[in-house]
């Protein structure tokens, strides 16, 4: 019942009239209407325009409301926010500043069940059919929300507004070290037709506004040798397959000069894809998304670390990164997924079923990266990146361009490799599989019994046990944080009995292997990178890819079976231009790559132990007689016919 007064009480048209809901003001018969809820409450101090101010043509502050002008059921225009008393929403959010667009008039938010590409309906402006909430519109692929204004903007090379506390959440650190200028003397090799010529600085190639930006704020003084020759061959559309020393700048050598296209080219036929998935899915329905670039991963961690470095170079713009992997929740990706996504970072096993469950497609991938390829191929994934590449809707080659990165390419795997390149270029940043001279390596004899003394003592030089930081006045804040030790080991069951140890030691440590769960395996990390376990004690999993910095020291516990693992797992210190320290404990069980171990210490200026070179002497000797008693016995069994089938 309302409280104003009127002579007729039966004509409802009257009361209407009377009450005078659609007036400017706000006022009806000379008296302000007030809500039932509201009644015998002082007087709201807002001097706006009433319950339905600041309505116009079906949009509330330029943001359309999907409700019509006459209310549900005739019940008078609804209220233009979720604000009582008169209050006016000028920020287009909940009813107040520091809320963004994502949240509509009834304060819930528009992308949890549905797509805001259908926030158009019954518009007939510049915005029809864009996505808002961190999609095609998004200020800030990093995660920027500020991109109220630039909601009608089409050009995706124009920067959007800039965001302080994000740019410091993703550009405070500077991995740079004192050696930089040693990557100068690197030999580069280019094999293939038409190569394109290198670049000496980032300016010798357009890259737009938002790249180059993004580089300064990096603090990218010059690129690296791979870098040099990688963007401008990326920047030509041509395939590549690259292989350059560990830490030397191959994740850039790739994000920089695709984003740099994406932001060039726009969504293109994706954007109109995605809506129109959306429509088929009905009105609430959930949106298929087509990413615009596809970077493969073998490791969760080392996909981590690329999303993390894609959203360095997203910031600013309307490109929204995502990353999918195994081990984490599954429902928690997807919805992330269904803001959007133009730049996906994926395990081949998750984007599998990513794929199958109708999430993603790859009609407009015209981008595909594999990072530490030798190993997607090598290691049981390539029926898996077959599966994505070859037997689902990704373009095919010589319409995608494709690249490769890793710091080793076997002979076997390159060959392998050419099924998925056309016409593509060869770049070898120094020799393939080899070391950076940043890295003092070390070999040492040391039986599988006095292993963990020796260890012990090695860790008693660089790091301090946990029981004595409590004694030392004069420590760092954080012990161990500008000094991180990384130790590999063969097996899981290894990598869990040695941390005890080292616990029941008194060092701070923690572990990572391929049976701990996800979430443990990032919290392992954290600890170490943080400082706050100094030691990390690691299987294979943390020997492709990762970026951490401040490790000084990896020890090979355990020696590899290949050596191109070893040059993986050393390659997690001394990168970028740092230096870094690798001790490796050497026996009789790692006779298999004494020549191959050899040769890359002296290509790397090491020292050689003399009873290594005396090793790899009598190996290769005995290899070489080995070879000549094989062939003297199936000659001898060829005179006798009597040669037969070995299997």
């Amino acid at each position: 019942m309302s409280h104003v007064v009127v002579d007729n009480p039966h004509g409802l048209d009257q009361q209407l009239a009377a009450l005078d809901l659609n007036s400017a003001d706000g006022q009806g018969g000379g008296r302000r209407y007030i809500p039932p809820h509201l009644r015998n409450k002082d007087a709201p101090k807002n001097d706006s325009p009433g319950w339905d101010g600041g309505r116009s043509n079906g949009f509330v502050n330029g943001y359309h409301d999907n409700r019509a002008n006459s209310g549900f059921g005739g019940r008078g225009p609804p209220r233009s926010d979720r604000g009582f008393g008169g209050y006016e929403n000028k920020e287009g959010g909940w009813g107040g500043p520091g809320r963004d667009a994502a949240y509509n008039s009834f304060g819930g938010r528009n992308d949890r069940t549905k797509s805001n590409f259908f926030n158009d309906r019954g518009s007939g402006s510049g915005s029809r059919g864009r996505y808002d909430r961190g999609g095609f519109s998004a200020g800030g692929g990093g995660g920027n929300s500020r991109w109220a204004e630039d909601i009608r903007e089409d050009d995706w090379s124009k920067p959007t507004a800039p965001n302080e506390r994000l740019e410091h959440e993703l550009f405070s650190g500077s991995n740079t070290g004192i050696n930089f200028e040693k990557y100068d003397d690197i030999p580069v090799e280019a094999t293939g037709s038409n190569c394109t010529p290198h670049i000496d600085s980032f300016h010798d190639v357009d890259m737009g506004e938002i790249v180059m930006g993004n580089i300064n704020l990096s603090r990218y003084t010059r690129p690296t040798p791979v870098q040099k020759h990688a963007i401008p061959i990326i920047k030509s559309k041509r395939d590549l397959m690259a292989c350059a020393q560990t830490g030397s700048g191959k994740t850039a050598a790739f994000l920089l000069p695709v984003l740099s296209q994406i932001y060039t080219d726009g969504p293109g036929a994706a954007l109109q894809a995605a809506k129109n998935g959306g429509q088929e899915n009905g009105r609430y329905g959930r949106r298929k998304q087509y990413p615009l670039s596809l970077v493969l991963a073998p490791t969760r961690e080392l996909a981590l670390q690329i999303y993390d470095e894609a959203r360095k170079f997203a910031y600013r713009s309307r490109l929204r990164p995502c990353v999918v992997y195994g081990g984490a929740d599954i429902g928690q990706q997807i919805r992330d997924l269904e803001r959007g996504c133009h730049l996906l970072v994926a395990t081949p096993g998750r984007l599998v079923d990513m794929m199958e469950r109708g999430k993603i497609g790859l009609d407009y991938c015209n981008y595909l990266v594999l990072d530490e390829a030798d190993r997607m191929l090598d290691m049981g994934f390539e029926p898996q990146i077959r599966r994505i590449v070859e037997q689902d809707t990704m373009p095919p080659k010589g319409i995608r361009q494709t690249m490769m990165f890793s710091a080793t390419f076997p002979k076997e795997i390159q060959i392998l490799a050419r099924d998925f390149l056309e016409d593509y270029i060869f770049l070898a940043v120094g020799r393939v599989g080899s070391t950076s001279e940043n890295i003092t390596q070390k070999v040492v004899w040391v039986e599988d019994t006095d292993k963990r003394s020796f260890l012990l003592d090695l860790l008693n030089a660089t790091v301090i046990p946990s029981d004595v930081q409590e004694n030392v006045t004069e420590a760092p804040e954080k012990p161990g944080k500008e000094s991180l030790t990384l130790v590999f080991v063969e097996t899981k069951k290894g990598a869990d009995a040695l941390e005890d140890f080292l616990y029941r030691e008194g060092y701070a440590c923690t572990s990572i292997h391929g049976d701990r769960s996800q979430r443990d395996r990032e919290e392992a990390l954290h600890q170490f990178r943080s400082g706050r376990c100094p030691i990390l004690v690691a299987t294979a999993v943390a020997a492709r890819g990762l970026d951490i910095s401040n490790v000084k020291h990896v020890i090979n516990f355990d020696l590899p079976s290949d050596i191109e693992e070893y040059v993986h797992r050393i390659g997690r210190t001394g990168r970028v231009g740092n230096l870094g320290l690798a001790t490796s404990f050497f026996n009789d069980k790692n006779s298999n790559i004494t020549k191959d171990l050899l040769d890359i210490l002296v290509e790397a200026k090491q020292e050689v132990p003399s009873w290594l070179e005396s090793l790899a002497y009598e190996h290769q000797h005995k290899t070489v007689v080995r070879r000549w008693l094989w062939r003297q016995l199936l000659r001898q069994r060829r005179l006798r016919g009597k040669l037969q089938p070995l299997w």
